[in-house]
């Protein structure tokens, strides 16, 4: 699936802004301010129905309008066969309506949407991976295993309404010891479905991130990956909740389970984020990214749409060159900002054809592709 055509209402300074002939590789290049970023976080509102700058949709809104709308047109073909195109709708209203279409029906969840474009975005707030609270890290990982495993959204349900319910009951410490074991119950069922997903996919994603890494950051030995549960490995989720009852009622919460989960990226047993310097962080957290990228491909369920902001902000020119000849080879679609288009133009793989706009005070202009060195 690729982002063909998108159109832009009212997000931050785009007032109007329509882009057609989208290409595999697509560079925005302009001053500071200008709505580079605001492109991207346009292309994240129509694939998330929300923004990676916060969640407060007031700021998202151009000052003096009472909502925003993208809308955009992804293409999809098979060798041999036809083109197909879908349209998707997004519109944020300053009450904090949300109006989600797809194909021209409205659909009631986000979930809905997401699953038509995926997205990864590698921007500043990447680096809460590294250096950000469990949180960063477990909608990382669960991004990668909704996207692979099917069963995984309806569980994740069930287990955010079981354990609201539980801590629920909890909180106010007046409950029958029936009703909670109904709940804690139903909490282990679903909270171990999810540690097994998590699990499998993590199996898979550590190889995928050791052999990109090993390309990015050779140096980095000892770099490693560690999933840790949200409750002690042996032992089963059910048991680990009849442990922690007593805790728990005194806490007035449930404090084991998959709401504790978390990815450790350590360097020779130590945080990462302690070790390393900027540059190096971000080459890991690209490496993250990538290695998502590439297992969705490997598993049959297509490829994601890369938003990168600043791809030169961290980097040298020999590390950029590195990883945008990772993104080349995965064959995804792109879209990057930079300060300067040779910023991208100069490390990009030559055989790509790179389609380049300026950016300037909320308009964007189309160029062309990057002109041949």
């Amino acid at each position: 699936m690729e982002l063909s055509q998108l159109q832009i209402n009212n997000v931050r300074n785009l007032q109007q802004v329509k882009l057609q002939g989208l290409q595999k590789v697509n560079v925005f290049y302009g001053p500071n301010g200008a709505g580079k970023t605001s492109i991207l976080e346009a292309i994240h509102l129509l694939g998330m129905a929300r923004s990676f700058r916060g969640s407060s949709v007031k700021p998202l809104i151009t000052h003096g309008c009472d909502d925003c709308t993208v809308f955009g047109s992804i293409s999809a073909s098979s060798p041999g066969g036809p083109t197909s195109r879908l349209a998707l709708g997004v519109q944020r209203s300053a009450s904090g309506e949300v109006q989600i279409k797809v194909a021209g029906k409205a659909v009631r969840t986000a979930a809905q949407l997401v699953e038509h474009l995926p997205l990864q975005t590698i921007n500043a707030d990447s680096f809460d991976l590294l250096t950000g609270a469990p949180q960063a890290r477990r909608r990382y990982l669960d991004w990668g295993v909704f996207h692979v495993e099917h069963r995984f959204y309806s569980q994740w349900q069930r287990f955010q309404r079981c354990i609201k319910q539980r801590n629920n009951l909890l909180r106010h410490g007046k409950m029958s010891d029936t009703e909670l074991a109904v709940w804690t119950r139903d909490l282990a069922v679903s909270g171990t479905a999810i540690g097994e997903y998590r699990q499998a996919y993590f199996a898979e994603l550590k190889p995928q991130f050791l052999d990109i890494i090993e390309t990015l950051a050779p140096e980095l030995k000892g770099l490693d990956l560690r999933y840790r549960q949200g409750w002690e490995k042996n032992t089963p989720y059910e048991d680990a909740l009849a442990i922690s009852l007593g805790v728990d009622r005194e806490r007035g919460y449930t404090h084991v389970g998959p709401q504790r989960a978390d990815i450790k990226v350590t360097i020779d047993a130590r945080p990462a984020a302690e070790v390393l310097s900027r540059g190096q962080q971000k080459l890991v957290v690209c490496a993250m990214k990538l290695a998502q990228g590439q297992l969705m491909s490997a598993r049959g369920k297509g490829r994601c749409t890369y938003l990168v902001d600043d791809l030169r902000s961290e980097l040298d020119e020999h590390h950029s060159k590195l990883v945008c000849g990772l993104l080349s080879t995965m064959q995804v679609q792109v879209f990057v900002t930079s300060i300067a288009r040779d910023d991208v133009c100069s490390v990009w793989p030559k055989s790509d054809g790179l389609e380049v706009f300026h950016v300037e005070h909320g308009q964007v202009k189309p160029e062309g592709n990057c002109p041949s060195p």
